[in-house]
């Protein structure tokens, strides 16, 4: 789209034609926004909404409405650096590309001649663009047989459960919680992390429908809600499992009043898998147990339940942050299983929403190319570990030691837990460390290289959404900034030298967005439009269809139990379980920052003078029994480490629980820290994930006295 300015100024020059260029907002959110960039004269003036997709309407975030603002930012890496001082210093000096890429391919190659496996890819969700994600360069260490990264640091226990529950990531579209009736809110801080299906959850609202956030913190999503239930962290399973237990038990009672209110009989005869079972599970978990190991009062789960039961249509929207204790995949599971209890999935507003991921039929094998693997099997780390993988000594259960990491897309010296470890990882003399990124983060502070990347107003890509289901094209809107290249061009230089002539290293990056999708989309309506409508059904399991190999919802999985696990959800306790500990009493979490994402956006001026500065946020009634007054500076310790931050004193916190709010990058903490020096390496009940938010603390004013008597790290 163009459009040309007007009657120009007699005598001076026409000025350039302005152009809005379509895009998609490329960062780890559900909402999934269309973009239009505004340029002249090849600078881009503005990022808007685009008003033409349904799902962004022409409104975004404030964190992408200032795109421009990170673009143009002052210390973007503008050139390939080469470092000059010891690790962790950030002393660095500018090289060429040839110079930088010849030295890297140099250095990958010794080591591959060694072991291929001493390679370590690690990337994460810097971008979700499918082709600068993981195209070109998943081809090119597969090629390598570079160790094979375990991504799992965000969503994988959550999506394990979804794959055993209804064997696909999919759930309710997102729209059709606008005709919803009554809404449970569950693990999520919508108006900071989903800010378009808030707009959605507004028109429900306005209509009558009954909000409820499901919570430990009172965000400011639980602010606008009717009601707030503010459960200990990692007690979800046991929540939901009460709800199950007044269904079954009041049922008949109901319908004698309401005949559609309860269960739903004939769905789940029809439809699901194990009810006996999970009826059986369900009546272990009377209110009075599960409001004793969710620190809640029992009335809200009796009231809870009573409206699930009788409000037709009933939605769920489900979130990651309830997953991120030890029993979060069982947790999940839990949720998961009680639209099909009463129903709910009958009605299009009806159901539950975690991912829509699995709706887009993506091409991964195309893209990412596991054939070149030959019959190698390399080893595969867990991102989560990577502090733990990175001090490992090669043994023959482990294999070689790494000896090389190239990140792209992550900051993981910020957001990996127990940093401790990862900083002493990543700060070994004898590991050689490539980062592809836009500024100088914790992570390239400790590389040998930082190769300048792209931002998205400056590359092709594709994207699908874990929050709706249509997929975006990105257009390139400006040339890139500096001498900064795309991920799939770095990768590309080094297939080069490394002599990879197999013709998939010559795809360009419009060839590998064509590439995403296959034929499965028009993508002439893609460069058209800028996003495409998948077509998938607007009631996905109104007459089951799950894809799990029974056909079924399946609240028994044999395959959970064939991996020597509990076929049926259950609730799992935390592995640092708050009362038990007197040295440390306090539970953790560390939820987003409202106005960074991830580690993203931490260094976007503008952004951080919002948020002002790392904090803690503490219930009054513990604040005063350790005599900390807003604003004071605390310690938070474990045995894993310390961290100084500000405490802010607020009723956001329950009592025995704080919230560290993140991720700040380190370098800009009091002490040189962050919140994930307190966070521990262990995994979640399935899916391999991180447990963040299993974590216990004792929080005191800080001291000097205090700081010398820090406990070491735990090795």
């Amino acid at each position: 789209m163009t459009a040309t300015l007007s009657d120009p100024t007699p005598g001076l020059p026409s000025p350039a034609p302005i152009q809005h260029v379509l895009g998609a907002c490329p960062h780890d959110c559900p909402d999934t926004c269309s973009l239009v960039t505004t340029v002249q004269d090849g600078v881009a003036l503005r990022v808007a909404g685009n008003p033409a997709h349904v799902h962004t309407d022409g409104v975004l975030c404030a964190k992408v409405s200032r795109y421009t603002e990170r673009t143009y930012h002052p210390e973007r890496v503008l050139t390939p650096l080469r470092r000059t001082g010891p690790k962790g210093s950030g002393q660095f000096e500018p090289v060429g590309w040839d110079e930088a890429l010849d030295a890297i391919a140099a250095r990958l190659g010794e080591i591959a001649q060694r072991d291929p496996q001493a390679i370590l890819p690690y990337s994460y969700a810097g971008t979700m663009g499918l082709v600068q994600g993981e195209s070109m360069a998943a081809r090119f260490f597969h090629r390598l047989g570079a160790s094979l990264l375990d991504r799992t640091i965000c969503a994988s226990a959550g999506a394990e459960a979804l794959m055993q529950t209804y064997g696909a990531k999919v759930g309710m579209k997102v729209e059709f919680f606008a005709r919803s009736r009554l809404i449970l809110i569950w693990g999520s801080n919508s108006i900071g992390s989903n800010l378009h299906f808030w707009r959605y959850v507004q028109q429900a609202k306005r209509a009558g429908a009954r909000l409820v956030c499901i919570d430990p913190r009172r965000s400011e999503t639980a602010d606008k809600c009717h009601e707030h239930i503010a459960l200990r962290p990692g007690t979800d399973a046991a929540l939901a499992l009460a709800l199950m237990h007044e269904l079954v038990v009041h049922d008949a009672g109901w319908k004698s009043l309401q005949p559609d209110a309860g269960l739903d009989h004939d769905y789940l005869a029809r439809h699901t898998l194990g009810w006996e079972a999970l009826r059986a599970r369900a009546l272990e978990w009377p209110p009075e147990r599960a409001a004793e190991v969710c620190g809640i009062p029992v009335e809200q789960i009796r009231r809870l339940a009573h409206d699930y039961a009788h409000t037709r249509p009933a939605a769920i929207r489900l979130n990651y942050g309830m997953q991120r204790v030890r029993g979060g995949g069982n947790a999940v599971r839990a949720v998961a299983c009680l639209p099909a209890l009463v129903g709910a999935w009958r009605d299009p507003a009806g159901g539950l929403l975690l991912s829509a991921s699995g709706t887009a039929p993506v091409q991964r094998a195309a893209l990412q190319r596991p054939d070149l693997l030959g019959a190698r099997r390399p080893r595969t780390l867990n991102m989560s570990t990577i502090g733990r993988h990175l001090l490992q000594e090669a043994g023959p259960a482990s294999g070689p030691r790494v000896e090389a990491v190239v990140v792209y897309n992550s900051n993981p010296v910020a957001v990996a837990p127990q940093s401790a470890e990862v900083v002493r990882g990543f700060g070994r003399d004898d590991l050689f460390t490539v980062v592809l990124e836009q500024f100088r983060t914790d992570t390239t502070d400790y590389a040998d290289y930082v190769l300048p990347a792209t931002t998205q107003l400056e590359h092709w890509d594709m994207h699908n959404s874990y929050g709706h289901t249509h997929v975006l094209l990105n257009r390139p809107a400006i040339a890139p900034v500096g001498q900064a290249r795309p991920n799939t061009d770095v990768f590309r230089g080094l297939a080069s030298r490394m002599g990879f002539d197999e013709a998939c290293f010559a795809d360009d990056d419009l060839a590998l967005c064509r590439q995403a999708l296959g034929d499965a989309v028009d993508f002439e309506a893609l460069l058209a439009d800028g996003y495409v409508a998948l077509d998938v059904p607007d009631a996905p399991f109104a007459q089951g269809g799950f894809a799990t190999p029974s056909g079924r919802c399946e609240f028994y999985s044999a395959r959970l139990a064939a991996q020597g696990q509990d076929g049926l959800p259950d609730h799992l306790p935390n592995y640092e379980l708050a009362g038990t500990s007197a040295q440390y009493p306090l539970a953790m979490i560390s939820p987003p920052a409202r106005n960074f994402l991830n580690s993203t956006f931490v260094n976007v001026q503008s952004l951080r003078r919002i948020e002002g500065e790392p904090l803690v946020e503490i219930h009054p009634e513990d604040a005063a029994e350790r005599g900390i007054a807003d604003g004071t500076v605390v310690r938070i310790f474990n045995d894993r480490g310390s961290y100084r931050c500000k405490a802010e004193v607020s009723t956001r916190a329950r009592p025995g629980v704080v919230n560290g709010l993140g991720i700040w990058w380190r370098k800009l903490g009091l002490d040189g820290r962050n919140v994930n020096e307190l966070t521990s390496q262990r995994l979640t009940d399935m899916g391999r994930a991180p447990v963040f938010y299993d974590c216990l603390v004792q929080v005191e004013a800080d001291s000097p006295q205090g700081r010398a008597t820090e406990p070491a790290a735990v090795t």
